[in-house]
């Protein structure tokens, strides 16, 4: 008998939960695979009813986990597609879905002239096994045909290297991503593959473990100086420091040279569905996949919002290269340590001397040397990988993407510690994103940011959080430079406030930017069971509409989910009969 729709929905997290035939309506579903807002601020699930209540506003610090919601018994059509398992079945379903589309909008493909920003959904951390097998196949695969009925454009992958080239150096296990690609390839889905070469665990909504290859790591523990390292000794292994990129110390190879060979393999093995399937590299640049450095670290508690994290400068590689910048500007007495004075990573700016407002180093010709040269370093990394990316996928037809954290929290201060301590030498005075996508730029690359979702007023206001005057500054500087910029979310969030602001930071709707573009595509974040819980599910169809209408279209929410909804009755007998069948 195949799996109730109940059962295949929790397998996404891992965690079994009770069959929907049987379940009390109030039983609480387990998501460990996500992070959610504080549940002092739970959504209020709406009821059935068209054009009710819009949802409260969350207020959501990035950095708190709560229960997922409950699962109703009443779930709509679009989450009882995660039933749909038969090939029969989805190709009767998708037919029907174009013709529907064909009649509705005189089209069955998106109209590239049309604009709209397509949407994207990051698939579930470990999507592949260690063993190097999809993960919960039969929900996987029931729930890739769930967002394409909903109009998504495609899926975002963390491809880990931890995972294929854990067995040795120059040894790559692409079965289980062989077997996920080929499922999106029968979709009909596009594929954004993230080169992850970095750790997963110890960061925000990490919620398994994928260390860096055994080997790697062998050579972090003799040698300590390869992982980066804070000024008390504290050593961090999600991402191997920047500071040794150029030397053999990976078994004869360097870290760039690793992650060339691990890209270069991907693209042997994947040439087939390159440009195609597979529209997008993004390549990941440190920890968490975003070119920054580890400076906000949450593992062991290390690191808790809204604290200015601490710099990364103080492995021998990185102290050796500070010292000839120093003995360069003719100041070899600045070369002998980083900031001494900027305080601890859980300190706010006006608790150091280094970033306090007034007279503070960062402001100093020796702060202004030291960021510089911090950032200029992290430039520089992007630099080596960007050169290779370039070569390896040169004529495959794929675009190649670089992530940039969205760090908002005080913002609104003048030196902005946070985002110096990461490596964006953004103050008050200095912009510190248009050479980062000067960079992007000479490469052709996006740039892909985060925290869209997020407004200023539901941040804590005490640490002068910012994200939309953050995120409007992006948009500056990549407009300014000619850089496309895309989007994502940083925290799960289902209800329409969210929605609609990011609608309208994709659609680039912001103040001093008057233009027609709109972002190139906004990834979301991410597939779990919450996002197939009724409400949930049905707000996301409207969301996806709406993107992919873009900012021309000007329709209300309760216009969308009116027809969001007549799709969700026109294809239901569909989806119970393939129900029905699956039963015998």
């Amino acid at each position: 008998m195949a799996l109730s729709l109940s059962h295949q929905i929790g397998s996404l997290s891992g965690k079994p939960i009770t069959s929907s035939e049987t379940a009390d309506p109030t039983a609480s579903l387990n998501a460990a695979a996500i992070w959610k807002p504080p549940t002092s601020s739970n959504l209020r699930c709406r009821v059935q009813k068209q054009g009710g209540d819009v949802l409260d506003s969350l207020s959501s610090p990035p950095v708190s986990p709560c229960r997922s919601p409950s699962i109703r018994p009443d779930l709509n059509v679009a989450c009882q597609a995660l039933v749909a398992e038969r090939t029969e079945f989805e190709t009767s379903l998708e037919e029907k879905m174009i013709t529907i589309k064909e009649h509705k909008e005189g089209s069955s493909g998106k109209d590239k002239g049309k604009g709209g920003v397509p949407v994207y959904v990051m698939m579930p951390l470990d999507s592949v096994t260690m063993g190097n097998g999809v993960n919960r196949k039969k929900a996987m695969n029931a729930s890739l045909q769930a967002l394409k009925s909903a109009g998504v454009q495609g899926i975002m992958m963390d491809v880990w290297w931890g995972l294929v080239e854990r067995d040795g150096p120059g040894v790559y296990n692409w079965g289980g991503y062989n077997e996920l690609m080929e499922m999106a390839k029968k979709h009909g889905l596009k594929v954004q593959a993230v080169m992850s070469f970095h750790q997963c665990g110890g960061n925000v909504g990490d919620s398994v473990s994928i260390p860096l290859p055994k080997w790697a790591t062998e050579e972090i523990d003799k040698d300590p100086d390869l992982a980066y390292t804070d000024q008390w000794g504290r050593r961090n292994y999600e991402y191997i420091s920047l500071g040794c990129d150029t030397l053999p110390v990976l078994k004869g190879r360097t870290p760039v040279q690793c992650y060339a060979d691990f890209m270069r393999s991907f693209r042997d093995n994947f040439k087939h569905l390159l440009g195609d399937t597979i529209v997008e590299i993004q390549v990941g640049m440190g920890p968490a996949g975003e070119l920054r450095y580890p400076s906000y670290p949450e593992q062991n508690g290390t690191w808790k919002f809204p604290g200015i994290g601490a710099f990364q400068c103080y492995d021998k590689y990185m102290r050796s290269s500070l010292k000839a910048a120093a003995e360069a500007s003719g100041n070899p007495k600045w070369g002998s340590s980083g900031p001494t004075d900027a305080g601890h990573y859980n300190n706010w700016p006006e608790d150091t001397q280094f970033f306090r407002r007034e007279n503070g180093g960062w402001d100093s010709p020796y702060g202004k040397f030291f960021l510089s040269w911090y950032s200029q370093m992290l430039l520089d990394h992007g630099e080596r990988i960007l050169s290779s990316v370039q070569s390896i996928f040169e004529a495959t037809g794929v675009k190649i993407s670089v992530k940039v954290a969205g760090i908002h929290w005080h913002y609104g201060t003048r030196s902005h510690a946070p985002e110096l301590t990461a490596g964006y030498y953004n103050t008050r005075t200095h912009d510190g994103y248009i050479p980062i996508a000067e960079m992007l730029a000479r490469y052709g690359a996006i740039f892909n940011f985060t925290c869209i979702e997020m407004r200023d007023h539901e941040q804590p206001q005490d640490a002068l959080c910012a994200p939309e005057k953050l995120v409007r500054q992006v948009a500056l500087a990549t407009r300014k430079v000619g850089v496309p910029l895309a989007g994502e979310n940083a925290l799960p969030r289902y209800d329409e406030t969210a929605h609609e602001q990011i609608l309208n930071a994709s659609s680039l709707n912001l103040e001093e930017i008057e233009q027609e573009n709109e972002m190139c595509a906004f990834t979301y974040l991410r597939m779990n069971p919450d996002l197939f819980q009724a409400d949930n599910w049905r707000k996301f169809v409207s969301f996806v509409k709406r993107m992919k209408e873009g900012k021309g279209e000007k329709k209300c929410w309760e216009q969308v989910e009116r027809e969001a909804e007549q799709f969700v009755h026109i294809t239901r007998p569909l989806v119970q009969e393939a129900a029905v069948a699956l039963m015998h």
